[in-house]
């Protein structure tokens, strides 16, 4: 009984450690995956949770999205020349207000193959092509990155959120495969993928500026392109073990949460990053109820801050977007979908 005392007091302060230090310490959060890295290593060695099996799944569930998001990366590098043409060529047919749907919409269904991160990269050079005034273009990129944010949790492929639950829930009693989101969450993440393709699209002004408009920071290079692949195996690592040693705390306390409050508490990842967070509460005992409530809140809320997921990172950082202009647009809106879906999933699930 002390041993599992001391364990879960040490887990606790592991968990604390990586929940509060990348908010609060820059060196932690320029290095989020080595410090991510080592905090898992520690919550596997006091929980004594080490296996060969772990060391396995730990070297193999990476490959998928990291080979993903270097792939798909070269290919955006070698396409991207072509695409003020194409940009042009919508707009001319199209309009303005329906071509910024049709992105949105493409880039959020299809960041769920083409990575979080290739999406939020394709949307950053869309903003630097189209040249509208920049309070809108903010606020298309926010309303964009919830879509983004939404749609890559569809696959296992698309972000490091859906490759951890998946990874985690391969096993008794789910069996999860490369669909399980999609088959189980779909039917939630489509509808908020729509309406945030559609704000985008709302927020769309005809008037073109030459000046004070967003513009990425650089362009792309091989070298680039590679380091992010490997800083995103790292980082789904990282969070395996992070998974696996947190277990004892998650199944004691997490999965025994009622599931409203569980969808309420993951409100904090509009301020850490909703991955972390999965892979600390996620466990097999759940049931899938509680799955579709947890990944929903995580995913909702992600959107609401910055730092909440990886296309809101990618592209502020690229556009040089400010943590202030972000909030203003994203807090009302996330916190709105986060009433709206809490009322729909409560009646609907829990009836």
């Amino acid at each position: 009984m002390f041993n599992d005392y001391v364990v879960l007091t040490g887990l606790a302060v592991i968990l604390f450690l990586t929940l509060i230090l990348p908010f609060s310490v820059k060196k932690v959060e320029e290095e989020l995956e080595i410090f991510l890295f080592i905090m898992g290593i520690s919550a596997v060695t006091v929980s004594n949770q080490w296996s060969f099996h772990l060391i396995h799944e730990a070297l193999k569930e990476p490959i998928m999205i990291s080979s993903a998001v270097l792939v798909v990366g070269l290919i955006f590098k070698a396409v991207r020349k072509y695409m003020k043409g194409w940009m042009n060529h919508l707009i001319s047919r199209f309009g303005i207000r329906t071509t910024i749907f049709i992105i949105a919409l493409f880039l959020g269904l299809g960041s769920s193959i083409l990575t979080a991160i290739i999406s939020a990269l394709i949307l950053s050079e869309v903003m630097s092509i189209l040249k509208l005034d920049k309070h809108s273009e903010i606020k298309i990129v926010v309303y964009s990155c919830f879509s983004i944010g939404l749609g890559a949790a569809l696959t296992p492929i698309g972000e490091p959120l859906s490759t951890i639950m998946v990874a985690k829930l391969r096993g008794e009693p789910y069996h999860a495969g490369f669909f399980f989101l999609l088959k189980n969450a779909g039917i939630w993440i489509v509808p908020g993928v729509i309406l945030s393709s559609f704000m985008a699209s709302l927020s769309a002004k005809r008037k073109i500026q030459e000046n004070n408009t967003l513009a990425e920071d650089e362009i792309e290079t091989n070298k680039t392109i590679l380091i992010r692949a490997l800083k995103i195996y790292l980082f789904v690592m990282a969070l395996i073990f992070l998974g696996t040693g947190l277990l004892p705390v998650a199944e004691r306390y997490i999965a025994r949460m009622p599931t409203a409050a569980l969808y309420w508490v993951n409100s904090i990842s509009a301020i850490l990053d909703n991955a972390t967070l999965a892979s600390a509460e996620v466990v097999p005992s759940m049931h899938l109820d509680q799955l579709v409530f947890l990944l929903m809140g995580l995913l909702i809320s992600g959107g609401m801050l910055i730092p909440g997921n990886i296309p809101n990172i990618v592209s502020a950082s690229k556009l040089n977007i400010k943590s202030k202009q972000w909030a203003k647009v994203a807090l009302p809106y996330g916190a709105a979908m986060m009433v709206v879906y809490f009322v729909v999933m409560y009646f609907v699930l829990e009836a």
